[in-house]
């Protein structure tokens, strides 16, 4: 299976981790050894209630009794699609009220950038140094850093960045601007907040010159940093919300939700503004469905920020440096890349899966299920620290 795996799937890195599964459940995901591995990544932030929840395998099955694949997307009137959107609708601010799904968190940006050009008549998209939004073409133009860009240009025209958290440079939104682009909490450059009111500033000064906010809530979104939405920690209403990772509760999805006003313009001048096979697939949004009903009916929302205490309380060590983030949204970050490297390859061998960012070599992210117990968070966090000792143990010696 193995050589299998390296000749006929292709692959992204040189060295994947090429763990071969054989099933997971709950915070464990176990290989064909058997072996369990306490799970602190959850799918990079989209398996929010662990694996193989109950109640989404229970939407799934029973969604395969009725139908699959039907249509294209927004021909038919089906029921977990609208029920989905409707769900959404409810528990976000006006005017965010109408929801286009798609298959994943990057064609959503894709969504979200070309509303924002049809309803501004404008090109320029400003995104943030070390932005990361997807990896097709446009979420491509609008990722803040060039080493992943430059192999793949030319790509769209007209975008332009600015630093998160500075104040200075939000002059550089002008009446230009079709839309400002951010993460609400900068994922691969660390897990950055803003702060000093940042995200309230960047929305008075795109009201101003006419511009749309468009915020980036695919890894913070669903419950992730303790509130349902991140942006609800910064008190700034986007004018385009994306989401989707925690959204699936381990399928794949995407979503940009905007005002109804809005999204009607993807109905004419052209017909079909934004297409999609697949996008609403009904087992996904039953499953979707499921998860969202169960993030919001329980109390797990107000146990991430309790998880998040007990995090950093048992991750104390010499060589973390800081850690950064919200809820369940954790980067602990170590004296050097090297450590990091270590860190997470060694844990691996000792049960307890982490991974890395994409632009902070320092950072060890820690996004395990919403569901994992504070049992199992003592443990992975005592792992973590004993494979830091045994570390650190041998830099003094040397």
């Amino acid at each position: 299976m193995q050589e299998d795996f390296f000749k006929y799937q292709a692959q992204i890195t040189p060295h994947p981790l090429a763990m071969r599964i054989s099933h997971a459940e709950g915070s464990y995901i176990y290989d064909t050894n058997n072996k369990a591995h306490l799970d602190f990544v959850a799918g990079v932030s989209a398996c929010s209630l662990g694996h193989k929840h109950p109640k989404v395998v229970k939407a799934i099955k029973g969604q395969l009794d009725k139908y699959l694949h039907v249509m294209v997307y927004g021909e038919y009137i089906q029921e977990p699609a609208v029920d989905l959107a409707k769900f959404i609708a409810k528990h976000l601010p006006k005017p965010l009220e109408t929801t286009y799904l798609t298959n994943s968190g990057t064609e959503a940006i894709e969504g979200a950038l070309k509303l924002a050009r049809r309803v501004t008549g404008r090109s320029e998209i400003i995104s943030a140094h070390l932005a990361y939004h997807g990896n097709t073409m446009g979420s491509l133009s609008v990722m803040g850093f060039e080493e992943r860009k430059t192999t793949f240009r030319p790509l769209i025209p007209d975008v332009r960045f600015i630093t998160f958290n500075n104040e200075d440079e939000l002059s550089h939104i002008t009446t230009k601007t079709a839309a400002v682009i951010l993460e609400t909490i900068q994922g691969g450059a660390g897990f950055i907040e803003p702060t000093n009111n940042y995200l309230q500033k960047v929305r008075k000064q795109c009201d101003k010159v006419g511009a749309l906010l468009i915020l980036d809530e695919i890894q913070p979104g669903f419950g992730r940093t303790g509130k349902l939405f991140g942006f609800e920690h910064y008190d700034c209403i986007p004018d385009i919300l994306v989401t989707g990772k925690g959204l699936g509760g381990g399928m794949p999805i995407g979503a940009f939700t905007a005002s109804k006003a809005m999204m009607d313009l993807l109905q004419d001048n052209p017909k079909l503004g934004h297409i999609t096979t697949f996008g609403g697939h009904p087992v996904i949004a039953a499953a979707a469905l499921a998860t969202v009903k169960e993030i919001t009916e329980s109390d797990l929302m107000s146990q991430t920020l309790e998880k998040e205490q007990l995090i950093r309380k048992h991750l104390v060590h010499p060589l973390i440096s800081e850690i950064r983030g919200k809820g369940l949204m954790l980067a602990a970050i170590t004296t050097s890349a090297d450590i990091t490297n270590q860190i997470i390859l060694k844990a691996k061998d000792k049960g307890l899966i982490l991974f890395w960012l994409l632009f902070e070599p320092k950072a060890i992210r820690i996004t395990p299920p919403l569901t994992i117990s504070n049992d199992e968070i003592i443990k992975g966090c005592l792992i973590i620290t004993q494979v830091l000792d045994k570390i650190h143990s041998e830099i003094n010696i040397y």
